[in-house]
C-alpha cells in the first residue's frame, strides 16, 4: 500500500469540515479526541513546520511528511530506550549511575575511573541529583 493512501484515512477523520486542509484547531481536537496531549499553540507550531504552502493548513502532502516524522521520531526514541536499557544497572530502576556508566564503558574497552563517569554525568544532569534519567539520557545523545 502507498504510504499516501495508509494515511488518507487518518487524514480525512481529522479534517472535520471536509475542506482537504487540516486547521490547528483540527489537529488539536483530533489529537485530544485520541487520548494525546496537543495544545492549540503546539498545534500551530506543528502545522508552521509541516506547512508547505504556507497557507496556515495541511494538506494531504503535509501531513504524510508530518506522520512519518512522527514515525522515525518515534522509531529513535525506542531505540535510545534499548540503548537506555543496556546502561541500567538495576532493571528498571529508571536511572543511569556512575558505576553502570563504568560498567558499560568498560564492556565497550572504555575504562573510566568512577570519578570520571560522576563527571561525564555530571554534564548532563539537569536536575542534580547524580544520576541520568532517560530525558536527561536523550539529551546526552542529541
Amino acid at each position: 500500500m502507498e504510504i499516501t493512501k495508509k494515511y488518507e484515512r487518518v487524514f480525512n477523520h481529522f479534517d472535520e469540515d471536509g475542506n482537504g486542509r487540516i486547521s490547528p484547531r483540527e489537529l488539536h481536537i483530533c489529537v485530544e479526541s485520541m487520548g494525546g496531549n496537543l495544545s492549540e499553540s503546539e498545534a500551530e507550531a506543528a502545522l508552521v513546520l509541516a506547512d508547505s504552502d504556507g497557507d496556515g493548513e495541511l494538506g494531504l502532502e503535509d501531513f504524510v511528511r508530518l506522520m512519518e516524522g512522527a514515525k522515525e521520531e518515534e522509531e529513535k526514541v525506542e531505540e535510545l530506550r534499548e540503548a537506555f536499557k543496556m546502561y541500567e544497572m538495576e532493571e528498571g530502576c529508571g536511572c543511569i549511575t556512575p558505576k553502570s556508566l563504568k560498567r558499560v564503558l568498560g564492556r565497550l574497552g572504555q575504562a573510566k575511573t568512577i570519578d570520571e563517569c560522576r563527571s561525564m554525568i555530571a554534564h548532563f544532569d539537569l536536575n542534580g541529583d547524580g544520576v541520568l534519567n532517560f530525558d536527561e539520557f536523550r539529551i546526552m545523545m542529541s
